[in-house]
């Protein structure tokens, strides 16, 4: 498995306009590929512009096929103005679960 964890920052007074944007891409991220095996976003308590992505794809071709799918593009699309600094992703591979707690 190919596990993809994102910190976002987004700009002063446009959180709900990443928020709209998010939901549209998980929506499609989860219900329209199938190389995708879990897709969520979680806001930080502490900094409510603060957003962490954690994603779990069966391999690189799968995540490739996320990147160039329609829900995709138009999210990076939506956000490109919104965030304040540099996005930090970080690729990984899975620990625990291992594979098969993933196919469950």
């Amino acid at each position: 498995m190919l596990v993809l964890m994102v910190n976002i920052k987004v700009k002063p007074g446009l959180r709900d306009e990443f928020i709209a944007a998010i939901r549209e891409d998980g929506e499609g991220t989860t219900t329209k590929e199938e190389g995708n095996l879990h897709f969520s976003a979680v806001q930080e308590s502490d900094d409510p512009d603060r957003f962490f992505l954690f994603e779990v794809y069966r391999d690189e071709a799968a995540l490739e096929v996320h990147r160039r799918t329609a829900h995709f593009l138009k999210y990076r699309e939506a956000t490109a103005d919104l965030l304040a600094e540099e996005t930090v992703r970080r690729e990984g591979t899975n620990v625990f679960p291992d594979d098969a707690g993933w196919a469950s």
